[in-house]
């Protein structure tokens, strides 16, 4: 099994839109460990085949009904996973043994190895788990208005990945049509916050993240970019519990543990915050700009 965290850091894919792709119901974690949502190896499998679809432009409706198809055919596959890739021809996703021949009508856009991205896995979880708690993701189960807004969503959050002003404006079209068809959307409110802070207007993007928590409380992302907003305006102790909300309900959500060490640290609380920055580099091992700050940080704390 792996958390979101796992996840990210095996298939490239930022944290947050994981969770977001998650919240829509779009691709995500099909079980349970203590309570907590897991991604199965078949699960890793459609969240891969998923980005590359989305990167590629295509519809949501159309991934989601691809998806459907590979993951009906892994649970079957009775092969060696090193000798299985998974393949796209253009107009839908098949299992296939790298010792014969893939045949298609259309073009063949990607395809990948399940023996790379199991063993990318290994050291977080166990590939091929059984899954604990299966929700049923089918596009059956979304009404049609809701199965638009998510195709609206995901509309904008492939324009955001287009650079300058043109892309988040784009983006915010879309996600406002998303919540024109489901105002209860919660993760477009807060990609929409996301949109107005970089634009600098940090009062509407204040009001868009705590809409998204009024409609969904335990939404990480919204609370941690509201507590980010806190921790700039000063209020250190109001920050400091909103991140450790956000911990409640992600606690392996490295920059919530990076950010709750320095508003520690400003309040005095040197142990506590050596501790967070501690388990922060447990998360983030690799030797990035911010942690080597962590790393100063703790030096300082000593």
């Amino acid at each position: 099994m792996y958390s979101f965290a796992g996840a990210a850091k095996i298939l490239g894919v930022p944290e947050s839109k994981l969770r977001y792709w998650a919240q829509v119901g779009f691709v995500g974690p099909s079980a349970r460990r203590g309570g907590k949502p897991h991604y199965s190896f078949q699960d890793l499998v459609s969240v891969k085949a998923a980005k590359e679809l989305v990167d590629r432009g295509f519809k949501a409706g159309e991934i989601r009904k691809a998806i459907e198809e590979v993951r009906a055919t892994l649970p079957h596959v009775d092969r060696p996973l090193d000798r299985m890739r998974v393949a796209f021809d253009g107009t839908k996703l098949v299992v296939v043994d790298e010792g014969s021949a893939f045949e298609s009508s259309g073009q063949r856009l990607f395809d990948f190895g399940l023996a790379e991205l199991a063993g990318m896995g290994t050291q977080g979880g166990s590939p091929g788990s059984p899954a604990i708690g299966t929700v049923d993701r089918s596009s059956s189960s979304i009404d049609g208005k809701k199965r638009q807004a998510y195709d609206w969503f995901v509309e904008g959050t492939r324009a955001e990945l287009s650079s300058g002003s043109e892309g988040d404006a784009r983006a915010e079209q879309c996600y406002r049509e998303a919540l024109a068809l489901d105002a209860g959307l919660a993760a477009a409110r807060t990609n929409l916050g996301s949109l107005a802070y970089r634009r600098g207007d940090a009062a509407a993007a204040r009001e868009a993240f705590e809409a998204a928590l009024a409609l969904d409380p335990d939404q990480p992302e919204a609370r941690f970019n509201l507590a980010n907003l806190v921790l700039e305006n000063g209020d250190l102790e109001l920050a400091v519990a909103e991140l450790r909300r956000v911990l409640q309900t992600a606690p392996d959500f490295a920059d919530a543990h990076y950010n709750l060490a320095v508003a520690l640290e400003r309040l005095g609380g040197r142990a506590a915050a050596r501790a967070h920055l501690e388990h922060y580099l447990s998360l983030e091992p690799e030797a990035t700009p911010w942690a080597e700050q962590a790393r100063a940080l703790i030096e300082r704390l000593d």
